[in-house]
């Protein structure tokens, strides 16, 4: 599994395209842009690695991870895919006229070429935000961050749905590396270490 970071919009969403080595197929995972400049960047990287975009999914339905779903959905004529607790979301946004047409739950797959992830449902920050896991890796969204992890004040979050999906993510193994929505990446058995918001 191949992953790419694009640090897009203002408020620096890591955007990630995440592709098969063996076959091509890809994912593009929270395209929360401001710009089409921003958006020729990622083109041009999947044009020259010649990767062939499967799905965009969404971790949670805020518009610094959506805001550029309509721009590749148009392009490459794909399905949008986000927790159906979220999927409104994409509705009201200005920018998109692409509802979600793929409602994810818990345990939902994503599948692209020999590779896959499985959704794991973290509410807190959203009610529909999810974790994408991997073998051996977790993309995170905005439920935790390196030393930190997302606001838990805004209209639709819960201080205790957050505890309690931050209690899931502390049981995956140590070696777990994490992408998160934003900030650089970790190590799970850092985080457990040094991340106030996993340490009992």
């Amino acid at each position: 599994m191949l992953i790419k970071t694009f640090t897009v919009g203002c408020l620096s969403t890591n955007c990630y395209v995440v592709s098969s080595q063996q076959t091509k197929a890809a994912i593009i995972i929270d395209p929360g842009l401001d710009s089409s400049q921003e958006a020729d960047k990622i083109f041009d990287y999947m044009a020259h690695a010649g990767l062939n975009i499967k799905l965009i999914v969404n971790t949670h339905g805020h518009p610094d991870h959506i805001s550029g779903d309509a721009i590749f959905q148009e392009k490459y004529n794909v399905p949008i895919c986000i927790h159906r607790l979220d999927a409104t979301s994409l509705a009201v946004l200005e920018k998109s006229n692409f509802p979600a047409t793929v409602l994810l739950d818990e345990g939902s797959l994503i599948k692209f070429g020999n590779e896959s992830l499985t959704v794991m449902h973290t509410p807190g920050h959203t009610p529909g935000g999810i974790c994408l896991l991997g073998e051996r890796l977790v993309f995170t969204g905005d439920t935790l961050f390196a030393g930190s992890i997302g606001r838990t004040d805004l209209p639709g979050s819960s201080e205790s749905d957050m505890k309690l999906s931050l209690q899931r993510l502390a049981r995956l193994p140590d070696y777990f590396l994490i992408y998160p929505g934003h900030g650089p990446t970790s190590i799970m058995g850092e985080e457990k270490r040094v991340n106030p918001f996993l340490i009992n």
